[in-house]
């Protein structure tokens, strides 16, 4: 797979592959997909741990904006952003790039984060309010998938793959984020100490 991942960060700084954080988000990615939930696609958990890392930048979680360049964080006015026949989305390649952020972000907050869902839900009135971040995410690769034509067509399967296995790839990011609360554990950090 090439190193821009299937378009996953597109103009992003990309942490390089032998950077030690982004092999550790490989091997824990890797071994909880191939042993927990079945998933040994390469592509799969190369994408999911790329994607890990590119969201290390908090900047990454908000670069979809809308018209009036205001970064958009709400999953329900994003889906409003991507629509390009009742919405402002000027083109189908901004669907394609909306839906794709959808994807990704939801896949990323209900794998590393799900108890951030509802106190985003509890601040303030939201239009994600509405929205099933589930369904949201898994329709959204879905439609991304669709775009299996020119510039598009090798990464196709992979959105598809990425849809059809969404609630595992979720399930799989939250055992991602048990081990890294254990290694944050003091009991796992003075262990490291005396070992080390």
């Amino acid at each position: 797979m090439s190193r821009n991942v299937a378009g996953l960060a597109e103009g992003a700084q990309m942490i390089p592959e032998s950077h030690p954080l982004q092999q550790l988000f490989i091997e824990l990615v890797g071994r909880h997909y191939a042993e927990e939930i079945g998933i040994r696609d390469p592509q799969i958990v190369n994408y999911v741990s790329h994607l890990l890392a590119e969201f290390c930048d908090a900047e990454q979680l908000f670069k979809i904006s809308n018209a009036f360049g205001k970064p958009l964080g709400d999953v329900g006015e994003m889906l409003l952003e991507s629509n390009p026949v009742f919405g402002p989305a000027p083109s189908f390649d901004r669907e394609r790039q909306v839906r794709k952020h959808i994807g990704d972000y939801t896949l990323f907050f209900t794998g590393m984060f799900p108890e951030s869902i509802n106190h985003f839900r509890l601040r303030r009135e939201r239009l994600e309010n509405f929205v099933d971040w589930m369904k949201a995410g898994k329709e959204s690769y879905y439609i991304v998938s669709k775009f299996e034509h020119f510039e598009y067509a090798k990464v196709a399967p992979l959105f598809a793959m990425l849809s059809q296995h969404f609630e595992q790839c979720v399930y799989g990011l939250n055992l991602v984020k048990n081990d890294l609360e254990e290694m944050q554990h003091p009991i796992v950090r003075r262990a490291d100490e005396i070992l080390m």
